[in-house]
């Protein structure tokens, strides 16, 4: 089974960091949520005070087969402007998975990681994706090993197809009947 790392940082979005958290968890998926700040303490967007359960300098990436960005500002900021996690944005979309939601996906178009893919992202965020890229709004994107998703109302369903992705129609099934979905 799979395990999942969600980066955090001061500034992400509540809803997109801890849904996925949440779903995850609830479908049997080994998921840490991981401070790339100085401490596992981060804050969201809406002022939400979250201890993660580590800093992103306590963690092997190796033990990892999925990263997670959450969107939100100045979240994605903080995300992109660190070079580690640039780097291991980099390795885990050429190797592994990345699930990014939000203003996040524009991580990934920065870094040239999405040539020849279909992504979506937060309308405005679209601007790094190259051209023929952008899928639309509203909606999440699943291409190969890269999972994309427009928005915070998008939140469940990004993390229900990371889910099947991880651990197949079952797990999701499971998890929409726990939750009454």
């Amino acid at each position: 089974m799979s395990a999942v790392a969600i980066l955090a940082a001061d500034g992400f979005e509540t809803i997109e960091g801890l849904t996925i958290l949440d779903v995850l968890r609830r479908g049997g998926v080994r998921t840490s949520l991981v401070s790339i700040m100085d401490t596992r303490d981060v804050v969201s967007a809406q002022q939400v005070n979250v201890t993660c359960d580590f800093t992103l300098d306590e963690i092997n990436p190796d033990d990892y087969d999925y990263l997670v960005l959450p969107g939100g500002m100045p979240g994605t900021a903080h995300l992109r402007r660190d070079p580690r996690v640039c780097e291991l944005v980099e390795d885990f979309a050429i190797n592994r998975h990345v699930a990014a939601i939000c203003a996040a996906p524009s991580i990934l178009g920065e870094l040239g990681l999405l040539v020849g893919r279909r992504a979506t992202c937060f309308p405005g965020h679209e601007g790094s994706f190259p051209a023929g890229t952008y899928a639309g709004a509203k909606t999440v994107v699943t291409d190969g090993n890269i999972i994309t998703a427009s928005a915070m109302g998008q939140a469940l369903p990004f993390a229900l197809a990371v889910l099947e992705d991880i651990a197949g129609e079952k797990a999701v099934e499971k998890v929409r009947e726990g939750i009454q979905l």
